[in-house]
């Protein structure tokens, strides 16, 4: 939803007021992996390319590149020219100099992901690329316990002049240019001004992107300000002909210079009823994003049935409702020895509880039927999506659910009313959550759902930054938590059950090899019809 112009500043300041559910958790381009953070940096760094936000199907073009990547047939060396003229903003690192954008900012950038000192959370995500040399250099750091050496050359990553990079794979990566748009992670950062901050780099990002930090209050306000050095761009995009939506917003802005505002001010404001009020009370200008849903329990009062009622039409504020391309869900900590492993009672444990839980009671009560039930990991408008696709073990049934516990021995053994594991010891759940309200509506589903069938389930509640870190050092048992694509291609979902990405963007740590040897060869491969048949089986 979005408020009428009377919310926004004065004219002479124009301010883009928007709130997150939750806290940020770093500027680093190479510590990120959470979305709110990801959702600020792309504003501050630019990576090599971009996507057409109004085309369809998914176009991808130049950034701070000068055209398209030159890529060999096989898929494993891309060359990219860099335009020149491009600067980063003004900074005390660069000594009162004005500091250009060259093809060396993205070698440093890249290597600072393969750097152990900033155990980069998406370090897995691009050891899969497969950069030749990048592995070298970080095991070299390993071994010798010496810094990294950022001035050691690696085969597969060159800046072969001032504005040309050169990178070689290790295998066929026809789908690498999707990485390349990765402004939020992947954009140009200058090394002087991380030398230069050191450990409190989080806090100075610096990049040659539109805005720049002018204010950070962890987990409570972001203020970004215009760039005053950033270049002459405009918008301009190229919706489909018989996009009526698409066509009027290219009319209303193209050729504007941008950036269109001169600050955005982000508010960290977690729980829904504040949340809602700041909004209607203008002091926001904007509610449903994916960073701030719009809280669930104001949906009927707001747009129900997906019509804007009449007292917020008048006010100016419109609603628009599209399916996101993410996804809510729940995973289990595959090291835990409750729920984890691959055993046949364990699957069929994991099984009972996804049987017992019903997903459609939620949506309709919890998030007030703004969903729909998510049938497998790749979500929609990406690739391998299929609408039609229904997973068998997405039905809501508690007497299968009762029926398979019972078949592997989860039964009650001391007459208390509780299930107990196999062993005869009991049977608990341990979900991690946050103390807001919304995580609370979750839990009283859960509870409800698990007391129906016998399953114990007790609540551990924590900030979720704190709940991110410790599911990545693999402490939590079971925790629900979002995702949302990044880009076009449907394996990036798959990559949550990717073995080599446990600890990382798998945080259930799975790992299963004969899932693992399909998403290899899904990463090889152009899309077509063999690539569709892996997605299928995948699912």
């Amino acid at each position: 939803m979005i408020a009428p112009a009377s919310a926004q500043a004065p004219a002479a300041t124009k301010v883009l007021r928007v709130a997150f559910s939750t806290a940020e958790t770093t500027f680093d381009p190479a510590k990120i992996v959470d979305l709110y953070s990801r959702t600020i940096t792309p504003h501050i760094f630019e990576g090599l390319y971009t996507y057409d936000h109004l085309a369809r199907p998914i176009k991808i073009k130049p950034l701070t590149a000068a055209a398209m990547p030159e890529v060999s047939a096989d898929f494993r060396t891309w060359t990219i020219k860099l335009r020149a003229g491009i600067y980063f903003a003004d900074d005390p690192a660069f000594k009162g100099k004005p500091r250009e954008l060259v093809a060396q900012d993205y070698v440093y950038s890249l290597k600072r992901f393969f750097d152990p000192v900033n155990r980069s959370p998406v370090y897995t995500s691009l050891h899969d690329e497969g950069i030749v040399g990048l592995e070298a250099l970080r095991d070299a750091a390993l071994k010798t316990k010496r810094p990294f050496d950022y001035d050691r050359e690696a085969e597969g990553l060159k800046a072969l002049d001032r504005y040309t990079i050169r990178i070689r794979l290790d295998k066929p990566r026809p789908r690498f240019l999707e990485t390349l748009a990765s402004s939020d992670l992947f954009g140009g950062v200058a090394r002087e001004v991380v030398e230069f901050y050191g450990a409190e780099v989080d806090a100075h990002p610096v990049g040659t992107g539109p805005f720049r930090l002018k204010q950070w209050r962890r987990s409570s306000l972001i203020v970004l300000e215009r760039n005053p050095t950033f270049r002459d761009m405009r918008y301009d995009a190229e919706p489909a002909a018989d996009d009526t939506q698409g066509q009027a917003i290219l009319a209303r802005f193209k050729g504007r210079r941008l950036p269109m505002v001169d600050e955005v001010h982000v508010s960290i404001i977690e729980e829904n009823q504040p949340r809602w009020l700041a909004f209607l009370n203008a002091q926001t200008d904007m509610i449903g994003t994916i960073a701030a849903p719009l809280p669930a329990q104001f949906i009927d009062a707001a747009v129900p049935g997906g019509k804007l009622v009449p007292s917020l039409a008048k006010r100016g504020v419109r609603a628009e409702q599209v399916l996101n391309s993410d996804v809510a869900m729940t995973y289990f900590n595959m090291e835990d020895p409750v729920v984890g492993g691959y055993t046949p009672d364990k699957i069929a444990l994991r099984r009972a509880i996804s049987l017992a839980y019903d997903v459609e009671r939620e949506i309709r009560l919890v998030r007030k039927s703004q969903a729909v039930p998510a049938q497998s990991r790749i979500v929609p408008n990406t690739s391998g999506y299929d609408p039609a696709f229904k997973c068998e073990m997405s039905d809501y049934s508690p007497a299968r659910a009762k029926a398979l516990l019972d078949m592997y021995g989860y039964v009650d053994r001391d007459g208390d009313g509780w299930r107990d594991l196999p062993d005869g010891s009991p049977l608990v759940l341990r979900m991690a959550t946050q103390p807001d309200q919304r995580s609370r509506q979750y839990d009283e589903e859960w509870k409800r759902n698990m007391s129906a069938v016998g399953i114990r389930i007790e609540f551990l509640p924590q900030k979720w930054p704190e709940n991110l870190k410790a599911a990545r050092a693999g402490k939590l048992m079971v925790w629900q938590l979002g995702y949302s694509a990044a880009a076009s291609d449907g394996l990036q979902g798959l990559a949550s059950l990717y073995g080599p990405q446990a600890g990382s963007q798998n945080l259930a740590r799975f790992k299963l090899p004969a899932f693992d040897a399909m998403y290899d060869r899904m990463s090889e491969i152009e899309d077509g019809p063999e690539r569709e048949r892996l997605f299928y089986e995948a699912k």
